[in-house]
């Protein structure tokens, strides 16, 4: 496929997205499927163009004047790829399968528009909904962190320090540019291609080996604040496919004990394999079970309980663009009572001194310091743990930058990783 037929392919994939409300992966994935002449870099190519689109959908469609999938793309060649008019009009050449030629008021649009007097939401790419959440969380930034949010995200490892050590894995990823993370001790970044796209590990014997995650630094952080010790007692209450849990038990060096579960069992299921890559043998898979209390003989007995609460997701907006536009105010509503749900839950399997470690992948107040302060005021037994006091315990002082009040947030904007909130809770001895 030449460079125009990918563009026109890209607007029959967004008008999917937009005419049969579906994610765009399932939309790129009919596509790939009904037109199987596509390459893996055409479709490669393809998806990378579908996503920048939803990235910057409300500055482009500005830029355009149209909310149309036709606009909203010509407008993200300018915006994602700083095309001028006269190069996306070579592209738009309507032969070869390309799309029509650009009218005069497209080409007008694309060489004057700018984004002067445009409201935050269209300037920052977010729904127009969300203006006064953002506004709470980030005051005169909000638009910034927005456009922070709509940028491409880099590749992000964590090295298991069970099976290797960072100098090692660096030097067996050097071929993929990888570099430490600047925060996170045992993080590797490696770079997206000129073309926006992640390197494959796949095939990749540092990856095979169990040597090293794909986990971004902001979760890296996130599980390093919880400082688990060797010998203790942990439960990974909402465990997913158990990033944080292996992050946990690599923390606690195979030592003592970390029982990992999550109310949907599927979301457990490829953590069996990653444990055995990497050579964790501290961890008990806790499958819930209908009409069993599988966690029971836990209460009050863990030293660390791990809340990484099901949330709006707002801050992997990097990596999940298609989702900020999914996302309706119904969901904000049953993510906040999940959590408030989960954290009283939580509170069972604490015990007298011990400590539960709040973490959402959110940047709304509403989902993060609302819901501490909501269950400090149900759970009277529980008081915060100082912001300060977790970076002291996680011996990680450049996270001070990013204490506010008695949590933590980290944006993309900030601290170059995916947006997450961490807050420490202790339960009276």
């Amino acid at each position: 496929m030449n460079p125009g037929a990918r563009i026109a392919a890209a607007i029959e994939v967004l008008d999917d997205i937009e005419t049969r409300h579906r994610p765009a992966a399932d939309a790129l994935k009919d596509w790939g499927l009904a037109h199987r002449f596509a390459g893996s870099k055409d479709r490669a190519a393809l998806a990378t163009l579908v996503f920048d689109a939803l990235r910057c959908r409300a500055s482009a469609a500005w830029i355009m004047g149209a909310e149309t999938p036709r606009a909203i793309m010509l407008g993200s060649l300018r915006q994602m790829r700083n095309l001028s008019a006269d190069d996306i009009a070579m592209l738009c050449s309507g032969e070869g399968h390309a799309p029509p030629p650009l009218s005069e008021e497209e080409r007008t649009r694309l060489a004057t528009a700018t984004l002067d007097g445009a409201p935050d939401p269209v300037r920052g790419d977010y729904p127009e909904w969300l203006a006064p959440a953002f506004a709470a969380a980030f005051g005169a930034r909000a638009a910034e962190e927005g456009r922070a949010l709509a940028a491409r995200a880099p590749l992000d490892l964590r090295v298991n320090r069970l099976k290797a050590t960072r100098e090692k894995a660096l030097a067996a990823l050097a071929h993929l540019g990888a570099t430490p993370t600047p925060l996170s001790p045992s993080g590797l970044r490696v770079p997206l291609s000129d073309d926006g796209r992640s390197a494959s590990l796949a095939g990749e014997p540092a990856y095979v080996k169990g040597l090293v995650e794909i986990q971004d630094e902001g979760s890296q952080l996130a599980a390093l604040l919880c400082a688990a010790k060797p010998g203790e007692q942990v439960l990974d209450l909402c465990a997913g496919g158990g990033g944080k849990t292996l992050a946990l038990a690599a923390a606690m060096d195979n030592h003592g004990q970390v029982y990992a579960t999550d109310r949907e069992a599927r979301r457990l299921a490829p953590l069996h394999a990653r444990l055995e890559r990497a050579g964790t043998r501290n961890v008990q898979i806790r499958t819930p079970r209908r009409n069993q209390d599988v966690l029971a003989d836990l209460e009050a007995r863990c030293d660390l309980v791990l809340v990484d609460a099901p949330c709006t997701g707002t801050g992997t907006w990097r990596r999940n663009p298609d989702a900020k536009w999914r996302i309706r105010p119904g969901a904000l509503e049953q993510r906040i009572k999940e959590q408030d749900e989960v954290l009283d839950s939580a509170a069972r399997f604490v015990k007298p001194g011990g400590r539960l470690v709040y973490v959402t992948c959110s940047l709304l107040r509403a989902e993060n310091e609302d819901r501490i302060a909501a269950f400090l005021a149900r759970q009277s037994d529980f008081e915060a743990i100082a912001a300060q006091e977790l970076v002291a315990a996680a011996d990680l002082p450049a996270l001070s930058a990013f204490v506010q009040g008695d949590g933590l947030r980290l944006s993309p904007l900030t601290s170059e990783t995916d947006g997450f909130f961490v807050a420490g809770l202790r339960r009276r001895a």
